[in-house]
Parts: C-alpha cells; structure tokens; sequence
C-alpha cells in the first residue's frame, strides 16, 4: 500500500481497472500522475498544480462516456439502380449523336448550352439541356463514369426514381444560380454540375444523419470534408478544348458550375437526412419521380430546339 505525497492531490479514487482508464486520458493531455493503492481502492493523484486541468479533462472525459450513443437508422438497399444510371448513359449518348449529327439542321451546343438570351427572363430550359450537352468524347466519358458510379450509390439509398430527379434537379438549380451569377458572355455544358450535385447529394445526407450524433465534429463532418476534397480534386481539372471553329462554350473549367453543383446537393442532401424525405419504398414514386425528371428533360429540349428552328 501506497500514499500520495503530500504535495500531490487526489484527482481520482475507484477500482484499478478505473483508474487505469482514466489516466490514460490524463497520459493523453501530458498530465503526470501518480497511480496509487490504497487500503481499500485505488487512486490518481496530480501536482497540485496540475490539479485543475486534470479535474477537467477527467470531468469531460465522464460526460462524454454518459452521453448515449445514437447511430444512423439502419439503410436497406433500393433495388434497380443499375435501372437508372443505364437511363442516364442513353440520354446523354444520344443527345452526343443529335448534336454531333446536327438532328434537324440545329446546333445543338449553340440551342442548349447555358447562356443567357437576349430575353430579359432567364432561359430556365438551358438549365437542363446544359445538363446533357458535352464539347467532346473525353468531355463526355468523364462524366459518364462518374456520374454512374455515384448513380448506383444514391439509387441504391433513394432508389433510382427519386434519386436521378433529385440530381437532375439540384443540377438545374445550380445552373441558374449560375446564369444569374455568371456575365452575359458566360457559356458552359456539361454534365459535370449534374455530377458535383450528385456528389453534394451524397455528402450532405451523411453528413445531416451523423451531425446530431454524439460524436466528436471530425466524425460528425467526415461526409462533408470527403466531397468537398473529392470537389477541390476533380473539380478544377483541365477539360477537353472547344471544337475548332466552334467559339463557344470554351474549354476553361467551369468552376463556379461546379461549386453551385455540390453547394446545392449539399443542401438537398442535408434536407433529406433531417425530414427522412424521400425513403418510400414503393414502386409508384420511384416510377413518377423517374418519369418526372425525363419529362422536364423532355420538354426543356423541346422548348430549345423549337427556339433554334424559329431563329433558323
């Protein structure tokens, strides 16, 4: 049997296995100590002038362990993702062969990339066609294979329906941000913006189901500091050049396309996580969620090419 010394104060007093616990957590703040047995238990004791810091680090040690533990509900996987991402790789290939075989004698790129027209209303249909419209194959394989891979991953957590029209429109919110922000000679296309939403999509639901857990602020914004790093990585990459002889869209990255893509997923993430909206499991809604996006898709090209042919 031990006792501290006189100078030293008793900080702590349990079963030994306790006071090992608790002064490793007093070894991890540099805090010396003593580990002492006494007639009937064991004790931690400090320099009495370590005794403050050391009673507060034990004390907020305490109140850590108390807090209960809550964990994300548990997720079960949506069938027919791959049913989504295929739908994506056919609408953007084949918007790739109407613009590149000029369908109908249009310019496709020049009907739909996203610019603002002499109009004084913004032109909310090159929101979505900007969505579909790439400068070149490379342009294009990038992002279909990225947007499919982070396809199957929301398909699977919102099913196909309601996850491609949640991409689809955080993209066009982003894109008119854009148009809004942008200067009048700003142009761009690209699925990109479409893809970073997809990727703020997936950072921000995690990061809205773990933000009010008891976990340290690293845990709790790990999804968010993920896609953001993911968006700093990819997101300011070089992208193919225009076509030679076409002016428009340059070939610069569209940067602020990029940001205003993952800012607003973020944010559609975060509101899914918090109201448990959409998690229906019923075929119904993913069906006219699915069917919605393509209609939008669907008649925001058709307002850009009816445009084109009356300018023609």
């Amino acid at each position: 049997m031990n006792t501290p010394a006189e100078e030293d104060i008793i900080v702590f007093r349990g079963p030994q296995r306790a006071c090992l616990e608790f002064g490793l957590v007093l070894d991890a703040k540099a805090i010396a100590y003593q580990l002492i047995e006494t007639e009937s238990d064991w004790v931690l004791a400090v320099p009495a002038a370590l005794q403050s810091a050391a009673r507060e680090e034990l004390a907020r040690y305490a109140a850590e362990r108390r807090k209960p533990r809550r964990y994300p509900p548990a997720m079960v996987p949506f069938p027919g993702a791959p049913i989504g991402v295929l739908l994506y790789v056919l609408v953007l290939l084949l918007i790739a062969h109407a613009a590149g075989a000029s369908w109908f004698g249009i310019d496709w790129l020049a009907a739909g990339d996203l610019h603002r027209d002499a109009a004084p209303m913004l032109p909310w249909w090159r929101a979505l066609t900007a969505l579909t419209l790439h400068l070149d194959a490379l342009h294009l394989i990038g992002n279909l294979l990225f947007g499919a891979a982070i396809g199957v991953i929301l398909g699977r957590m919102f099913g196909p329906g309601v996850a491609w029209a949640a991409i689809l429109g955080a993209g066009m919110l982003a894109n008119l941000v854009e148009l809004w922000l942008a200067p009048a000679d700003h142009r761009a296309a690209g699925a990109s913006t479409a893809v970073f939403a997809a990727l703020g999509l997936l950072s921000g639901y995690g990061w809205g189901q773990r933000r009010w857990l008891a976990e340290r602020w690293l845990h709790a914004y790990a999804p968010l500091i993920a896609g953001a790093c993911l968006l700093a990585l990819f997101g300011a990459g070089p992208e193919p050049s225009s076509v030679p002889g076409n002016e428009q869209p340059t070939g610069q990255v569209d940067v602020l396309g990029h940001l205003l893509g993952f800012g607003s997923g973020v944010l559609l993430g975060f509101v899914f996580a918090h109201t448990g909206w959409p998690r229906s499991r019923r075929a119904s809604v993913q069906a006219w969620a699915g069917c919605g996006a393509l209609a939008a898709l669907l008649a925001a090209w058709m307002r850009a090419l009816w445009a084109a042919l009356n300018l023609n």
